[in-house]
């Protein structure tokens, strides 16, 4: 049987296995899938000892960089993103490095949650990997701008040099914004803290800014409360960028794409989350999954962690369990 693992330190928590197992089940595919925890002081050697026999494996945190120095050849934009979360190893042995993560993130953007991106000013929080992991599918998608907003300034200028090519792409500091963007992706890793990066709440048009937090949790994240409190018109956690990504990976691997909308239904069972969505525009054709935007309020007024008071607040809420 064909074997794949999700390399990682500390992976425990990993919802991977159950994602491939799933993706398995449903396209009649024969593979094992597991966790591996890697040493942190010796990623290569743990990798090249599975991959005697291995086919593939998934990367995490933090060896997404180590992954990409081990493979042998790179997609263009795993090349780009100077990262690597998918690893296949090749008829002849070599290794095949990919970058799966943002093509994760737009999916779930454009697909699930039915947004186009195309002339929207986009705002990136952060300027690490996950930033730069995120912009060339981004700057695919023929935004209008995409401004890359960071504490040290210096590191947003040096991603925006690398990526211009590519499209309008420019960098800035947390608080030098003011004026209303159509899209914010919080790509820091701000709200395994708690904690919200320093940005101006007007930069959310009340109504129609959609708020995205690549983090995700049981209860919301602090980005998405933040969002939903300044009045933005869609909040979405990562979840679905989390099954979108394992998708691609899927694909890579087996050649067959596997649906996620019951993957990520089954996903809620243990994230239970929530996607808010005031903007009646959008709830016409917004989908998740199997999931409209545009279910009635009494859908979800009797579950037990939102309020009345918080129902009142927005004229369309939907939780995805």
């Amino acid at each position: 049987m064909d074997r794949y693992v999700v390399f990682g330190n500390p992976i425990g928590h990993s919802k991977s296995p159950m994602i491939h197992k799933l993706f398995a089940e449903q396209t009649g595919q024969s593979l094992d899938y597991s966790t591996l925890l890697a040493p942190l002081d010796d990623f290569s050697g743990c990798a090249k000892a599975f991959f005697v026999q291995g086919r593939g494996a998934n990367v995490t945190v933090p060896f997404k960089e180590d992954a990409y120095r081990l493979a042998n050849s790179l997609t263009a934009r795993a090349e780009r993103a100077g990262a690597v979360n998918t690893l296949s190893k090749l008829a002849d042995g070599s290794l095949l490095g990919d970058n799966t993560d943002g093509a994760g993130l737009v999916r779930d953007l454009t697909v699930n949650a039915g947004f186009s991106l195309t002339g929207k000013r986009i705002l990136l929080l952060g300027a690490g990997g996950a930033v730069r992991g995120a912009l060339e599918p981004l700057l695919a998608e023929k935004p209008a701008s995409v401004i890359i907003a960071n504490r040290t300034v210096d590191k947003a200028e040096l991603l925006a040099e690398l990526f211009c090519d590519l499209g309008p792409v420019s960098a800035s500091g947390f608080d030098w914004l003011r004026e209303p963007v159509d899209v914010i992706i919080n790509a820091t890793s701000a709200s395994l803290t708690g904690d919200v990066p320093p940005i101006a709440p007007s930069l959310i048009e009340p109504g129609q800014t959609l708020c995205y937090d690549m983090m995700y949790g049981k209860e919301p994240t602090a980005f998405c409360r933040w969002a939903s409190e300044h009045g933005a018109g869609v909040v979405m956690d990562g979840l679905g960028m989390l099954a979108e990504q394992a998708a691609e990976a899927f694909f890579l691997w087996r050649g067959v794409r596997p649906d996620t909308a019951p993957v990520l239904a089954e996903l809620r069972r243990y994230y239970p989350g929530w996607i808010i969505n005031t903007n009646e525009q959008l709830a016409d054709v917004a989908v998740t999954g199997n999931y409209r935007l545009d279910q009635p309020l009494d859908v979800v007024r009797s579950l037990a962690h939102i309020t009345s008071a918080r129902l009142q607040e927005f004229p369309a809420l939907v939780i995805l369990n």
